[in-house]
């Protein structure tokens, strides 16, 4: 007697899933977009923590800007210290490298077979390059179905994002739903988290902090190097006498995002009432920066004085990571014929 195929159980717990990319160390715009909400969304993180939180090095994901082998396998070592530096629990959330869930790659090309050519083509990462006549490769057109994989694999309810990915988690939950549609309730619809109040850290040049301006902060790099790019941030040429918004000025947004309170609303007061050089702002900026990752760069010391431990949790993570995604990988075979062991009678789903 066989057992028939049974639907995606509706969620009885939140989990929280994101991944991020080791194409470079990380700055500050990662720590302040992405990765402090990772930290606030894993169990015990606070009110709107999850009850579990899977967060991934997407390996597989980088591959398609990072060439050099050894290169990406010092990336990948770099951002599973940092990330455990800067606070997450791999007691409390699942800590893994993307690669080590093959599961998830064979998921994928079950979504491809159901996904439009014209869903893809209306991604923004692929028109960029178009419009900018760089050149795109398959990797970078069918990314965003490998992130729907990478989701849809652990049956995640809320994804952590910031306001550029929201058209993938959207992509995700339509080749989610018509997948759905042909075989039979199989996949969980996750929702996406926007950053607590749509963090946009400033770089360098005042634009978005990011690796392709070559204007970032990294979280771990020599203090003094740090301090030098610090001092040479760009700013106006307004007088000192004047007063300033401080909002509307990106070496004050820097600031607030490291200064405790307190010294916020100085600084703030300090602009609105002029007389003051941007020198003294970039000094505080220095020592906010030092103080505010102290105790991060002292268990990041640790860490790398051990590197199996790092190792360890990677390897732990993958094993829960791989029974999961393995039980989901199995319920989608079944439901769309991979299965052979299922009984050969057809549903009236997914007919030609």
């Amino acid at each position: 007697m066989t057992t028939p195929l049974q639907p995606a159980a509706p969620p009885r717990t939140s989990r929280a899933l994101s991944g991020i990319q080791p194409t470079g160390r990380f700055h500050w715009g990662n720590y302040f977009g992405a990765i402090r909400q990772y930290i606030d969304l894993q169990p015990g993180g606070g009110h709107q923590a999850a009850d579990e939180a899977y967060y991934f090095i997407a390996d597989l994901h980088a591959l398609t800007t990072v060439r050099d082998p050894a290169r990406l396998r010092a990336l990948v070592h770099a951002a599973a210290v940092d990330l455990v530096a800067l606070g997450l629990d791999p007691e409390r959330a699942v800590l893994f490298v993307q690669s080590d869930v093959p599961e998830v790659t064979e998921l994928t090309w079950l979504l491809m077979t159901v996904c439009p050519m014209g869903l893809l083509e209306r991604c923004h990462a692929y028109k960029d390059k178009k419009t900018r006549g760089l050149p795109a490769d398959a990797g970078l057109f069918t990314y965003p179905v490998l992130m729907a994989a990478d989701i849809l694999a652990y049956d995640a309810t809320v994804v952590p994002v910031g306001e550029d990915q929201v058209q993938h988690i959207e992509v995700c939950r339509d080749l989610a739903g018509t997948f759905n549609h042909l075989y039979g309730e199989v996949f969980t619809l996750p929702r996406p988290r926007l950053v607590e109040g749509g963090a946009k850290v400033p770089g360098t040049d005042g634009q978005k902090m990011s690796k392709s301006y070559e204007n970032t902060i990294e979280v771990f790099e020599d203090l003094a190097a740090q301090k030098k790019k610090i001092m040479r941030i760009t700013t106006d040429s307004r007088p000192m006498e004047e007063p300033k918004a401080p909002d509307d000025d990106h070496l004050y947004q820097l600031y607030a995002l490291l200064a405790p309170e307190a010294d916020r609303l100085r600084m703030a007061e300090l602009y609105r009432r002029g007389g003051f050089g941007y020198g003294e702002v970039k000094k505080a900026l220095v020592e906010a920066a030092a103080a505010f990752f102290a105790d991060a760069r002292a268990r990041r010391a640790e860490l790398e004085s051990d590197p199996a431990r790092i190792e360890a949790i990677l390897a732990a993570g993958a094993a829960k990571a791989r029974a999961k995604a393995r039980a989901v990988l199995d319920r989608a075979r079944r439901a769309c014929g991979l299965d052979r062991s299922a009984p050969a009678v057809a549903s009236g789903k997914g007919k030609p």
